[in-house]
């Protein structure tokens, strides 16, 4: 789950981690209102979407009053933000985020991750800040230190020295990064976030050290023990397909091709998608309805795959383990009877149940195509679209 940036600097507060002064607002009145309060002759002012890039959409914007602040909210608020992270349609901005402008005298990134590989929390700093991490990796691979800790024994004093003396900073600012990065890392445990990242971290001309821009991303499989996190979830920030499908504890993402997919079993559902590409069609979406899937869930996966406009066919591909191949059947005979559906559907199915499934299919009158093999399913289905 991702939260907006406001958000993240207020647990970040609560962690007593330092950031500049300011305040959101929902609409040019009230930005106004917290620039006056904020002070000061240079005001930021930072939509607030779930997506990186803003800057260079044109999503952060200086101003040097809170009169110059209230007009900068007023053109943002309710427009449309594209950024290379949104694609082309962009993000609605509800949000500006208002702060006080800083004087930077250096910029830094500071990120904490899952390495899943080593099955630990990875520390990632880059001596440079303001820019994406993966952009600093191919430029200046030398200027990023990774550290990885050992969650039995948590972030270690000597590991915090070893990151502070490869960033090459002055030694008064030593206990400032020391208190942050532990506050940091704790935050990061406590939450149970997937991903912790301060991007820029900075130093500003007086010694002040801020974090300028925070992300907090959180494991959705922890959520039950965070009740105040999952209070900041923005659904508006969400694809509305997506969220449907969260409330069948159906794991889907939307995408941009027009071949609907169901499967079961995540490794599956990657090696349908990889099918579909080869034989010249492209996946509307990514759609894993589980190893325990029930009718219902299988119903409600159909009824979502046929209500995304861009979808023109459906590929369903099941391999009955712990998903029998009759449940399957039942739950599309079921979404049969309250959807209508007009796309194509192509089937392919194998394993427990196998024989009872067809049976039912066969019998239903559903009008499907039924296919052998994978391959066989995927070019049938992107010729039924073709034609």
């Amino acid at each position: 789950m991702k939260i907006h940036e406001y958000q993240a600097k207020q647990l970040m507060v609560l962690h007593n981690i330092p950031i500049p002064k300011g305040g959101v607002a929902k609409t040019a009145e009230e930005a106004k209102d917290v620039a006056s309060q904020v002070g000061g002759n240079r005001l930021v002012v930072k939509a607030q979407i779930h997506a990186g890039g803003r800057g260079k959409g044109g999503g952060i914007k200086i101003a040097d009053s809170p009169e110059g602040v209230e007009k900068v909210a007023g053109a943002m608020l309710g427009s449309r933000l594209v950024t290379p992270q949104t694609g082309p349609e962009g993000k609605v901005i509800r949000r500006v985020l208002v702060e006080e402008a800083v004087d930077i005298f250096q910029e830094m990134f500071f990120g904490i991750t899952v390495d899943r590989g080593r099955e630990c929390p990875l520390i990632i700093v880059g001596k440079e800040g303001g820019i994406e991490i993966e952009e600093l990796a191919k430029m200046s691979p030398e200027k990023i230190v990774n550290e990885w800790i050992d969650s039995s024994l948590g972030l270690r004093p000597f590991q915090i020295s070893k990151i502070f003396f490869a960033l090459g900073l002055d030694a008064s600012l030593k206990e400032p990064i020391k208190q942050l990065l532990g506050n940091l890392y704790k935050l990061f445990i406590d939450k149970d976030c997937s991903l912790a990242e301060i991007n820029p971290l900075v130093v500003t001309q007086e010694g002040r050290v801020l974090a300028l821009d925070a992300k907090l991303n959180f494991d959705d499989n922890a959520l039950y023990r965070h009740k105040d996190v999952t209070e900041m979830r923005d659904v508006l920030e969400e694809e509305l397909l997506e969220v449907e499908a969260s409330k069948y504890n159906l794991n889907y993402i939307k995408l941009y091709g027009n071949v609907g997919c169901m499967v079961n079993g995540a490794g599956l559902a990657m090696a349908t998608m990889d099918v579909i590409k080869l034989v010249g069609g492209e996946p509307a979406n990514f759609l894993d309805v589980g190893g325990g899937a029930t009718v219902e869930m299988v119903k409600n996966g159909l009824r979502i795959l046929v209500s995304d406009p861009n979808v023109k066919g459906i590929m369903i591909n099941i391999f009955g383990g712990i998903l029998r191949c009759d449940t399957l059947a039942k739950g599309l005979i079921e979404a049969a009877s309250e959807i209508n559906l007009e796309v194509p559907i192509v089937i392919r199915m194998e394993g427990t149940n196998v024989d009872v499934g067809r049976k039912l299919l066969n019998e239903s009158g559903l009008k499907l195509i039924v296919a052998e093999t994978m391959r066989e399913a995927a070019q049938k289905v992107v010729a039924s679209i073709r034609r």
